[in-house]
């Protein structure tokens, strides 16, 4: 029962895909709420009928229950669960970040995750801390990887395994993982022990670990990142290529008396009105909402509508090549998701090589906007333009008799001939009235074609505002301000 995927449509890393597993397929990026059979506020069944294709459950909590062990060997976990999409089953390496030691061997956990009938089993990794050590950290990631060995020679290379890649928070380390995880063999590979990054707000280190991760992984591999709880992350996180996540927090949130929303959480007695339209919100005012008999499973119910539909919002995004924009978006709603998002553009460069070429928009949002994929990838692709040895770049009007070549000007990108007027990104951008980081940005675009060709003699045709920056960026070009 081997696992497969196929990517559908992508933007920047992300990527709307298919995952197989056996007979049964689920649509990414994906949300696999966590199931804790003796803790369901909402149950598997409920969440089929609101469209989850995919839960993921603890085997270690099942092989230690006196109440489930015997059902789930007998009658298989999807019969127990009541819920006939794909399963996930944990092999009790969360039960070993907590308590130090669990009473189950690697072998062990999977022979029973494949006794229950579980759709995809994970060995038993050791979630190396992020406070740890790199002596740790390595001794740490060697176990893993002998674990995952192990996997492969007793079950066979068609079992349907996960390949955890560990490392702690050495990229060196993330990167050498994710390489020997591809070596091996695995199509589907979650990355793991990063609930204390996001726990922590440390979004920037997180942005590290993944794409270092991501730099080695095999890019046919599904990738799965452990414990992505909270809607706000979750365009972050699949701008880097991360295709499933797992999530307690609908229920955890919820147990807590907090209400989920895209750009934060919410005390519920915060709250003088529901700021949503999901059932639970519209059969209820907040007041009733706070005082309900069930309050727990409703404020469940609601975040998990709010986490699902998240997910719709993201796929909805990467079909219109819109994904840049709704990251940029979620990101503001706090200082640590905007520090995690710079991050993310600091990598523009790897992640121009997976993004698309041409999309339906480029929508200005500020400086970051300067830093994106497409303003990248434009850019590099400038040497390729041919000029002739007189060259004007016109920041208004039209063409010069007295140069061979006319190209104009459209922060950020830079210079462009006027054959690409209409094409992507130079046609369909929205931007607004220019600025200085924009300006400065596109004339980075002037001075890399410079650079390539030093045989043609450039001239700068602008309003005498920009003359600074023009200069500042191109040294000592000729700049006429006769833009008419």
């Amino acid at each position: 029962m081997a696992i497969a995927f196929e990517s559908l449509y992508s933007d920047i890393a992300g990527r709307n895909g298919k995952l197989t597993v056996g007979k049964k397929t689920i649509k990414t990026p994906a949300l696999l709420p966590v199931i804790n059979p003796h803790l369901q506020l909402v149950s598997p069944k409920e969440m089929r009928q609101m469209g989850v294709e995919a839960i993921i459950t603890n085997a270690y909590i099942f092989s230690q229950s006196k109440q489930f062990r015997d059902r789930a060997l007998s009658e298989g976990l999807h019969k127990v669960l009541d819920f006939d999409g794909v399963i996930m089953t944990d092999s009790g390496s969360f039960q070993l970040s907590v308590y130090g030691q669990v009473s189950i061997t690697n072998t062990e956990t999977l022979a029973f995750q494949r006794d229950i009938k579980s759709d995809i089993w994970v060995p038993l990794d050791i979630p190396t801390s992020p406070a740890s050590d790199r002596e740790t950290t390595e001794r740490e990631l060697g176990t893993t990887m002998e674990r995952l060995r192990e996997a492969k020679a007793v079950f066979g290379p068609d079992a349907p395994l996960a390949g955890p890649v560990q490392g702690g928070i050495f990229t060196d380390l993330r990167e050498r993982a994710g390489h020997d995880v591809s070596a091996l063999g695995f199509s589907f590979c979650p990355i793991g022990a990063v609930v204390p990054l996001m726990e922590n707000y440390r979004y920037r280190d997180l942005v590290s670990v993944v794409m270092a991760a991501k730099r080695t992984l095999s890019p046919s591999a599904c990738i799965h990142l452990f414990g992505a709880g909270h809607p706000s992350m979750f365009a972050l996180a699949t701008a880097m290529g991360c295709d499933l996540f797992d999530s307690a927090a609908y229920a955890l949130y919820a147990k807590d008396g907090r209400y989920m929303t895209t750009h934060g959480s919410y005390r519920i007695g915060e709250l003088i009105d529901l700021p949503c339209s999901c059932a639970v919100c519209r059969s209820h005012t907040a007041e009733e909402l706070r005082d309900a008999k069930d309050r727990e499973r409703l404020l469940a119910l609601h975040n998990l509508h709010v986490t699902l539909a998240e997910i719709a919002r993201i796929r909805q995004a990467i079909f219109d090549g819109t994904l840049w924009e709704l990251v940029d978006e979620r990101c503001r709603a706090h200082p640590q998701l905007l520090a995690g998002y710079r991050a993310l553009l600091a990598h523009a460069p790897e992640l121009a090589l997976h993004d698309r070429v041409s999309k339906r928009r480029f929508f200005y949002r500020g400086d970051e906007s300067c830093k994106r994929t497409e303003v990248v990838r434009y850019q590099q692709h400038l040497p390729q333009v041919s000029l002739g040895k007189t060259v004007l770049i016109a920041f208004e009007g039209g063409e010069r008799d007295e140069f061979e070549t006319t190209l104009f000007f459209k922060p950020p990108f830079g210079p462009y001939p006027k054959e690409l007027k209409e094409t992507f990104p130079i046609g369909p951008c929205e931007i607004p009235e220019w600025d200085d980081t924009m300006v400065r940005c596109g004339c980075e675009g002037i001075r890399i074609l410079m650079e390539r060709h030093p045989e043609s003699r450039f001239t700068v045709s602008c309003p005498e505002r920009w003359n600074s920056i023009v200069r500042e960026i191109l040294g000592d070009i000729e700049v006429r301000n006769d833009t008419v």
